[in-house]
């Protein structure tokens, strides 16, 4: 595994399944044995919230329609 010059590297994807590892939502933290051996763990806690823009959908409103829209873009 390659690490990139900003110090990050990709979790494989089966690793992330199998950990529950979901892009944006999960906090993970770097974890050292007794042994000086390094391990990557959730973290454990807080409930995670969910992303605000992944429950816009829930809320959001449409009090415009396609002609109201067209009409703010060719007025000026």
């Amino acid at each position: 595994m390659r690490v990139t010059s900003k110090g990050q590297v990709t979790i494989p994807q089966n690793v992330r399944e199998s950990m529950g590892i979901l892009p944006a939502e999960t906090e993970i933290e770097f974890v050292q044995d007794e042994n000086g051996r390094w391990y990557i763990a959730k973290v454990k806690g807080r409930p995670q919230k969910a992303s605000r823009f992944r429950t816009a959908h829930k809320t959001a409103k449409l009090t415009m329609n396609t002609g109201d829209i067209m009409a703010l873009t060719r007025a000026g």
